[in-house]
């Protein structure tokens, strides 16, 4: 294993877990792979086979139907690890993974996944971690996707993006295109663009040539439960703007930024 993979499993919460002996096995059987923008990581209906883990770059998630029309479910980003109900089920892959951008793809064997999982609590705990965390947010997604107008199922899609608990890597940006972010949300680039618009216009995100800078996460999440859009929309910038201001202020971390890819 080369730099990425063991970079990424130091990084990783379970990663610290683990005993010096369950570390060197985890280590020599894990391996990684790149992948070029647009390339198949693992193809929908594939044997899985194995855990997987992104060093470097983003994937998305996508199923593709009997007519080829491809539907985005999530995106992994960098530091992030995915597939492991599939792996349980020892079941056929629902969907495909495939790189946003050039990617760097670590691989646990499925018989690595299970021995860790039979013989380490604390790893244990992670993944039932990870399977709550992701009943949660597909529960949230169908919700929003029908209660919710056009903007909410963006907001909510945009800030699932800084899951800390999916997705701890995610700090500063992530790299996808507006046409990827409106897949992601289930939207048509016409209704993408006004609910970037409506969003920038409320101070939750900033639409600028080549990317989005999002601004209140929190925000973001809560225009996507409703609670935002209580206010006037003409009040909306300049009171958001000094929550903006208050909340920067207070955690300079908290100002994130998604970069468009051409």
């Amino acid at each position: 294993m080369i730099a990425h993979g063991e970079r990424l499993l130091a990084n990783s919460s379970w990663g610290a877990c683990l005993t010096t002996e369950e570390h060197q096995y985890v280590r020599s059987a894990m391996f990684e792979r790149v992948y070029p923008a647009g390339a198949s990581v693992c193809e929908q209906g594939s044997p899985s086979a194995h855990w997987i883990g992104v060093a470097d770059g983003i994937l998305k998630c996508e199923s593709i139907d009997v007519t080829g029309r491809a539907t985005t479910l999530g995106a992994v980003p960098a530091g992030a690890w995915a597939g492991e109900s599939w792996v349980l089920k020892d079941e056929p892959r629902p969907y495909a993974f495939v790189a946003l951008q050039e990617s760097t793809v670590v691989f646990v064997p499925q018989g690595t996944f299970l021995w860790l999982l039979e013989n380490n609590p604390a790893f244990s705990r992670f993944v039932i971690g990870q399977l709550n965390e992701r009943l949660a947010h597909y529960m949230a997604l169908v919700q929003i996707s029908r209660l919710n107008d056009a903007t909410g199922r963006l907001a909510y899609s945009l800030s699932e993006l800084f899951n800390q608990e999916l997705y701890p890597g995610t700090r500063s940006q992530v790299q996808m295109s507006q046409e990827e972010v409106g897949r992601l949300s289930g939207l048509a680039r016409g209704n993408t663009n006004q609910a970037l618009r409506e969003l920038q216009e409320a101070g939750l995100l900033r639409v600028r040539y080549g990317g989005i800078d999002v601004l209140d996460i929190d925000g973001l999440r809560a225009w996507a439960g409703g609670e935002a859009r209580c206010l006037p929309t003409k009040r909306r910038p300049a009171e958001m703007s000094t929550l903006l201001s208050l909340r920067e202020r207070e955690n300079p971390a908290s100002k994130c930024h998604v970069q468009n890819i051409p």
